[in-house]
């Protein structure tokens, strides 16, 4: 099976969650011996960002973001093929439908914001619905989670066109020396709660701060995440002065950071899937997080679920968390280990079969 593989999110100013879970989930595809992979991507002057390098073969499109996005949308061109070659099934993953002759396959990671607009820019809403509404055509449409999969069918999406791809997570082996490396190069306190995300409003940064703040015998709070929007690192630090902002954390560092903390708290208001819930568990950190959400079933009964509105639910959430951490340490664990990326790759090479077979 040749696929054609869309990688454009590699370049973006903020690759985010949806970068890191193709990045890994490409890798497990590449070894596959049924599987060619071939990564595409526009024309760019400057490597991808620091972090989200892809490790599979790459090809250029003579286009570069904004216009390679703007083309695809109006003019429905280049194609992938100009850069590829022939291939069974395009496979568009940052829920940006690149022109194709091949059956397509589009990843949406989450639609929300059809919900609630306001918690994108307006210029996001713009780009991301139209994506949706071009997604309609595709041969199949994968998520990762149950909560997307519904809101898609809410859309008007077929039931039988949605499938749902879950993410997975690796095993984590963090030596003592990683950890103290990483706690001197940050300055870290020797215990604390660990928030990681994007600095914008759906994280639900400001209210964690305010939940934590009052929080007596718990320690500090320390926010790893690049600014996103609608919210800057300084802002949010006027809130309290018991946190601490880190900015971007590159992959291995951010691996020892999960390792050290005492606690994951991401009572986030609303994700498509959560990855770092299952990053905490793998390293054996236990987790708060939101109920109602992708994240509740990210993590699967092993973590301490709070209401994301409601301040006196987050901090009640961490104190249980820190009062109950072997517990929920071993049981996010077994959780962890139970989502592979094998079992990902699986599943989406199970939907590539099936667009090919039925356009042969």
């Amino acid at each position: 099976m040749r696929v054609a593989y869309t990688l454009e999110q590699c370049w973006h100013d903020v690759p985010g969650g949806t970068a890191t879970s193709m990045l890994r989930l490409a890798q497990e595809l590449s070894q596959r011996e049924d599987t060619d992979l071939i990564g595409v991507a526009g024309r760019h002057r400057r490597p991808p960002v620091a972090g989200y390098e892809p490790t599979i073969p790459m090809t250029s499109l003579p286009l570069a973001r904004p216009w390679l996005y703007e083309s695809w949308r109006r003019l429905k061109w280049p194609l992938v093929e100009s850069a590829t070659g022939a291939v069974d099934v395009c496979h568009s993953t940052a829920g940006i439908p690149a022109p194709s002759n091949a059956p397509h396959v589009v990843t949406l990671h989450d639609v929300a914001f059809l919900r609630r607009p306001d918690r994108l820019t307006r210029q996001g809403v713009r780009v991301l619905t139209n994506a949706v509404e071009r997604s309609r055509s595709a041969a199949a449409v994968t998520c990762p989670s149950t909560v997307v999969h519904d809101d898609l069918v809410a859309a008007g999406f077929p039931d039988d066109q949605v499938h749902v791809v879950p993410w997975g997570v690796d095993a984590v082996d963090v030596r003592a020396d990683d950890i103290s490396a990483v706690r001197d190069l940050y300055g870290l306190p020797s215990e604390f709660v660990l928030a990681v995300a994007t600095l914008e409003p759906r994280k639900n940064l400001r209210r964690l701060i305010e939940a934590h703040q009052p929080l007596t015998d718990v320690p500090p709070l320390v926010i790893a995440g690049p600014p996103g929007w609608g919210e800057v690192a300084d802002d949010l630090q006027a809130s309290s002065q018991h946190v601490v902002f880190l900015g971007h954390v590159r992959g291995d560092h951010l691996r020892a950071l999960y390792a050290a903390a005492n606690v994951l708290a991401y009572p986030s208001e609303e994700e498509g899937f959560g990855l770092p819930v299952l990053e905490a568990m793998a390293a054996g950190t236990p987790v708060v997080t939101s109920r109602g959400t992708a994240t509740e079933e990210v993590a699967g009964g092993a973590a301490e679920l709070v209401d994301p509105f409601d301040l006196d639910s987050i901090g009640h959430g961490i104190t249980s968390a820190l009062n109950n951490a072997e517990q929920l340490r071993v049981e996010g664990l077994d959780r962890a280990r139970e989502c592979t990326w094998e079992r990902s790759a699986s599943a989406m090479m199970a939907v590539y079969q099936a667009v090919k077979e039925h356009n042969a």
